[in-house]
């Protein structure tokens, strides 16, 4: 069944966010619509919905899947912050995310740094955090949210069934995605607004809370790979890896594989 966008307009509580929903059956990229959109002087708070998308893209230009079922979206925004604060958006948006499920579906989530949530070690959604600049100034910010929720694990590529999840594998039943949708959209109004107001700290405490890998014995690959203890998160989303050498190395971007979860593998200085 298709997205109603009439209900969850209905239904939704928030006070800017989403005022305007735009909705389509099949888009490339939601978040290249919204670019596109947010160039020409689109509203903050404006939300692009797609049921399917054929050119869906997490990080580093990587395909993100989008089969029917999915939730799909992209959200405008216009902070009035320096350039360098917008990374801080995907911190903000992961712990909503996370908060939704847990809140919606009682199952228990945790963030992956950079910008997954997961639902038992296994990825549940991802997020695409685009920031545009116009005379050295941030002009606007995109916020992509990939959630696998009403479809079958069988829908995903076989090559990442191990490594993924959706909502409807975890319940066992269909989801009310009108449903998620708003409560969705409420939880990112409530922590945009906390960021905004200079409370980032908030955020970062509630992501930490969220962080079960930190602690963790990690590697981080970027462009070298990094071996160590995942030891926090910094308020510009860098990761701190600690090395075998007890120096502390900040991880601006990367991909991190836990290659051990206990926590006794960490040692403070």
């Amino acid at each position: 069944m298709r997205i109603q966008p009439s209900k969850v307009k209905k239904n939704l509580r928030t006070k800017f966010l989403a005022r305007t929903v735009l909705y389509f059956r099949k888009l490339p990229s939601t978040n290249e619509t919204a670019k596109q959109l947010a160039a020409i002087g689109t509203k903050e708070g404006t939300v692009v919905i797609a049921e399917i998308q054929t050119h869906g893209r997490g990080r580093l230009k990587r395909k993100w899947i989008s089969p029917n079922g999915g939730i799909w979206l992209s959200i405008i925004l216009r902070p009035k912050t320096e350039t360098k604060h917008a990374p801080k958006l995907t911190l903000m948006v992961s712990v909503a995310v996370a908060k939704t499920i847990n809140k919606l579906f009682l199952l228990k989530t945790e963030i992956k740094w950079p910008n997954d949530v997961l639902i038992n070690h296994k990825k549940v959604c991802g997020i695409l955090t685009e920031a545009t600049t116009k005379d050295k100034k941030l002009d606007f910010v995109v916020v992509g949210i990939g959630i696998n929720a009403d479809f079958n694990l069988s829908a995903l590529p076989a090559h990442i069934r191990k490594s993924s999840t959706t909502l409807k594998e975890e319940l066992k039943k269909e989801i009310d995605r009108e449903t998620l949708l708003c409560k969705l959209l409420e939880e990112v109004e409530l922590y945009y607004n906390l960021f905004t107001k200079g409370k980032f700290d908030k955020i970062l405490k509630e992501w930490r809370t969220l962080a079960s890998f930190l602690g963790s014995h990690v590697v981080v690959t970027d462009e070298e790979k990094i071996e160590g203890w995942a030891t926090d998160i910094d308020e510009d989303g860098a990761l701190h890896v600690k090395l075998k050498d007890q120096t502390t190395r900040k991880m601006t971007s990367g991909d991190l594989t836990i290659i051990g979860s206990s926590r006794r593998f960490f040692r403070k200085s």
